[in-house]
């Protein structure tokens, strides 16, 4: 398969151009190679290496922990456990990301049970929000 333009790459590995244009400036791809009229070339190396790039963002993997796993996954000679203990802490941070989204829910939750949600202008979530007591601290019925 010969080189092939951004627009191509795009459709091909599932990352749109102005990401893949970040992933050049950020240093997970090299520079491009250019045609004689400046336009980025691909290679399916360079498109391969995009669809994992796409695989591990959409498993959260940081700019960074992504730019890691590219250099173990090009390393042959890498240990697996590098790679495991890479994943493991991203799994700590995942854990830690559920408990605060678990805790952000309960909040909510708790200031929407609060909330009349009448024609009256008190609102407990908005009172929470700006850091002001609640005007008035009955429930719903």
């Amino acid at each position: 398969m010969p080189a092939i333009t951004i627009g191509a790459a795009s459709k091909a590995s599932g990352v749109s151009a102005k990401m893949i244009r970040h992933y050049e400036a950020v240093g997970l791809l090299p520079g491009p190679t250019r045609s004689e009229a400046g336009y980025r070339l691909f290679t399916p190396a360079e498109v391969h290496v995009l669809r994992f790039i796409r695989q591990a963002r959409d498993l959260g993997f940081s700019i960074a922990q992504i730019g890691e796993l590219v250099g173990l996954w090009q390393d042959r000679k890498r240990p697996s456990r590098q790679v495991k203990a890479l994943a493991q802490a991203h799994i700590q941070e995942l854990e830690q990301k559920v408990r605060e989204l678990l805790a952000m829910k309960a909040t909510l939750e708790h200031l929407a049970h609060c909330c009349h949600g009448d024609d009256r202008p008190d609102c407990p979530i908005l009172d929470q929000l700006s850091g002001q007591p609640p005007v008035s601290g009955d429930a719903p019925s």
